[in-house]
């Protein structure tokens, strides 16, 4: 029987769709998974035909955490010789839209899988949480850092102190998920948004992931002059002048991505 592949793939017009697909152990992210996710998205990122890329599991987990059984027996050198979070850090890099498309667990690695996407459309049956607490390690790949950022203290103590996992209503109430949809609808309204960000201009969608990822890591007056920056920068672009122009005629623009 021919091995099963991890990650799927498929276009729908400019939407690179990656499909994580570890269903026997929900989704559990493993090394060779991960190193595999950040080619693929390199891959599309550097791809002038994708202009938004779609990130979903299945219905019952997007991604249940790490796979335990790849890390059980590893002392604490073994761990710094994988450098498997140089893999995270690639990840980080992306400039194109992500948009998470999330149904069922989204769990330790995979929650913080999911931060590091942009937009997050989840199903209302979705659990959130970073519950490596619970066998006697802490969060590793931004389960401290970026959920803290996104919830605030008080919301990531309780969350990473206690392991316990968060329903989709209360991650929309601190900010963890953009949207929460109908089970039913979970994927298909999840591409209906990656549809929607696709149309903008292309320049302008990566200058604006940037200068949103920049708040969480500069202070306000830097933040700000980065901002103006990359502002200043889209008047030199073909899709400012077809924005604006499109704007005045009360017309659709046709963006170029030049």
């Amino acid at each position: 029987m021919p091995k099963e592949e991890h990650l799927l793939t498929e276009t729908d017009g400019d939407i690179a769709i990656i499909r994580i697909n570890r269903p026997k152990v929900l989704n559990a992210l493993n090394l060779t998974l991960m190193e595999d996710l950040a080619g693929l998205l390199e891959t599309y990122d550097a791809d002038d035909t994708v202009h938004v890329i779609l990130l979903a599991g299945n219905e019952r987990a997007w991604a249940a955490g790490a796979d335990i059984g790849d890390m059980a027996t590893a002392t604490s050198d073994e761990m710094k010789k994988r450098n498997q979070f140089a893999i995270w850090e690639r990840i980080k890099q992306i400039k194109k839209p992500i948009v998470a498309a999330v149904s069922g667990f989204a769990l330790g690695g995979g929650c913080e899988l999911m931060m590091h996407c942009d937009i997050v459309i989840a199903s209302e049956t979705s659990k959130f949480g970073q519950p490596e607490i619970n066998i006697g390690v802490m969060p590793g790949a931004g389960g401290t850092q970026r959920l803290a950022r996104a919830v605030g203290k008080a919301a990531a103590m309780d969350i990473v102190l206690s392991g316990r996992f968060l329903s989709a209503k209360e991650a929309l109430k601190f900010g963890l998920v953009s949207r929460v949809v109908p089970k039913e609808h979970w994927f298909e309204e999840s591409l209906n948004v990656a549809k929607q960000v696709a149309t903008k201009g292309p320049i302008a969608l990566r200058a604006a992931k940037a200068s949103v990822l920049n708040a969480e890591e500069m202070n306000l007056s830097d933040g700000l002059s980065e901002e103006r920056q990359l502002f200043y920068s889209l008047f030199d672009t073909n899709d400012q002048t077809e924005g604006m122009t499109a704007f005045i005629e009360k017309r659709n623009p046709n963006f170029s991505g030049t």
